[in-house]
């Protein structure tokens, strides 16, 4: 897997993956930047979100669980001095589907948190990371 970064103006950056697309970041303006796009950290969090959500789906699919929407909010805090890491991240699935199994959900996530999203095992060891879910019900 390989990402080009390459420095546009300001303090704007455009990421390229070696899937052929494109993500801009950007900084805030007291550090230059014209906040124009999401920060590098917040990146991290978007590719935890995103990992553990297609985890979540795909283990939930494989049960043939109905599942018609799935979100992940992230909670996260960094540490107070530089370098400003995350300290604790935490995940709140939100999911629903006509007759989805509670019980399904809860293992789909916790295979995800606890085994499966590859970001969450990296960030693991040094960050807190807790999660809780809800199942809603359908409309």
């Amino acid at each position: 897997m390989k990402v080009r970064v390459r420095w546009t103006d300001h303090m704007s950056f455009v990421a390229e993956t070696g899937s052929g697309h494109s993500v801009v970041m950007d900084g805030p303006p007291d550090h230059g930047g014209r906040n124009l796009a999401a920060r590098p950290m917040e990146m991290i969090l978007v590719g935890l979100g995103g990992c553990s959500a297609f985890d979540v789906v795909h283990t939930l699919n494989k049960a043939r669980q109905p599942v018609k929407d799935c979100r992940v909010l992230l909670d996260a805090q960094r540490a107070d001095s530089v370098p400003a890491v995350f300290t604790k991240v935490h995940l709140h699935f939100i999911l629903s589907g006509p007759g989805l199994d509670p019980g399904r959900v809860k293992r789909a996530v916790e295979l995800s948190v606890e085994k499966y999203c590859s970001v969450i095992m990296m960030l693991r060891e040094s960050v807190d990371i807790t999660y809780d879910y809800e199942v809603l019900a359908d409309k």
